[in-house]
């Protein structure tokens, strides 16, 4: 499989360190990596991580921006000029498909912060549900998301599903019998079927629905 970052000819330094830490961390998690390692990975001296981010934790931190900065669809302007993206573009299935195989030490990194339970893990998970709060609200503005009565619940429980399978990798991956869950054509599957449901919906009638209201309203008569 392809590394899930560029060739160090297309991204400075400060970017490579940063890539490299997102590979460790997401494999091993942030307290088993040294600066050392991460320096060896990114093919820097230690020196030149602690010269741009001062610590592990505040490499620790650039990362978590930069998966926020994904989330928001921001182009990296860390890279060189000539191989920034332009945010995510849904008619180009070449350059969709680029995104989501370089997203792949992303996801193995929220899947190892959020086992990893920190204030930081926290805080991260917090910044999620609120950008894609806006981002889902904005879409019924533009009419290519439904409105909700409660936008914060729908945005927590919709970041929370798409966050779900990086919790449970390791079952996932034995139910639909792949090596590695975070290989892009594993992620095409799992996520095909979530966009399935979330594009077409899975119960046929509203049954589940009322239940749950009559006892949502029950409650309220007590």
């Amino acid at each position: 499989m392809r590394s899930d970052y560029r060739p160090s000819g297309d991204l400075t330094a400060r970017a490579r360190i940063r890539d490299a830490a997102l590979d460790l961390f997401g494999a091993e998690g942030i307290n088993r990596v040294s600066v050392r390692a991460i320096a060896v990975k990114a093919g820097v001296s230690p020196a030149l991580v602690l010269h741009h981010f001062g610590s592990k934790q505040g490499l620790r931190a650039a990362c978590d921006q930069y998966v926020i900065s994904r989330v928001r669809g921001e182009p990296d302007h860390s890279e060189a000029p000539d191989t920034r993206d332009a945010g995510v573009d849904w008619e180009n299935t070449a350059g969709l498909g680029a995104m989501l195989e370089a997203a792949g030490s992303v996801r193995r990194y929220l899947a190892r912060a959020f086992l990893d339970g920190t204030p930081q893990a926290a805080a991260l998970f917090d910044e999620i549900v609120r950008t894609t709060g806006a981002w889902l609200e904005r879409g019924a503005e533009e009419g290519w998301a439904r409105p909700a009565d409660d936008p914060r619940a729908r945005a927590a429980i919709y970041v929370t599903w798409l966050l779900a399978p990086l919790a449970f990798d390791a079952h996932l991956a034995r139910v639909l019998e792949v090596a590695d869950l975070h290989d892009l054509d594993a992620t095409l599957r799992y996520s095909r079927a979530a966009l399935d449901i979330y594009t077409h919906g899975l119960f046929t009638d509203e049954r589940a629905l009322t239940a749950w209201d009559a006892i949502t309203a029950a409650r309220r008569t007590r």
